[in-house]
């Protein structure tokens, strides 16, 4: 009888041991404890810590980004685009917080510099995502204030950033998508002209 896997189960302990050990480390031992497993068998799932927290970084681009797709086809507004992505990406981290210090880097200090580099990619997706649509903005009506695509995708990326920054600050009470309708007033008003 074949055996299913626990990579599933494995990942969701690794997140949710990230939220609550904040700046703790976090062993294979303990992580193998968490799970109910012996290291030897959390090897056979994962050959290595780093190899987990690369499935965790997939699991993110897996469901933002398939989202994010959507998003940039539905027939909408380019601003409800750029507000619908933000708002995923700070939505996703406030139903998981664990993955909000991977965000932020605090899940990664002292690991490989191929995993730091994996996540800037990730974070460097999204805002070329953001950017593509206000490119497409620009194109197609009057100019944006300073008609800078690059720059407002930047902005857009500070935004999301500081919320999810703060969100980790607060041990996780600080929402990142409270008093969501305010902020992107702000944004709406400086980035969109509107």
């Amino acid at each position: 009888m074949p055996r299913t896997s626990r990579k599933p189960e494995i990942l969701q302990a690794l997140a949710h041991m990230l939220e609550d050990n904040p700046g703790g480390k976090i062993t294979t031992a303990k992580l193998a404890k968490e799970v109910g497993l012996s290291e030897a068998a959390l090897y056979r799932h994962f050959p290595s810590k780093a190899k987990m927290i690369e499935g965790l970084i997939e699991f993110i681009e897996e469901t933002l980004f398939s989202r994010m797709a959507a998003i940039a086809k539905e027939p909408q507004d380019h601003e409800a685009k750029c507000h619908d992505i933000v708002l995923l990406v700070l939505t996703f981290v406030e139903r998981n917080p664990g993955f909000a210090r991977l965000f932020i880097g605090d899940a990664l200090q002292g690991e490989t510099d191929r995993l730091r580099a994996r996540m800037r990619q990730l974070m460097d997706r999204i805002e070329t995502q953001l950017r593509q649509i206000l490119r497409d903005l620009s194109l197609q009506t009057d100019p944006l204030p300073g008609n800078q695509p690059a720059v407002l995708a930047r902005v857009l990326m500070t935004l999301t950033e500081g919320q999810i920054a703060q969100f980790v600050r607060s041990d996780f009470k600080q929402n990142p998508t409270a008093d969501w309708d305010a902020h992107w007033f702000v944004i709406r008003r400086g980035v969109f002209g509107r």
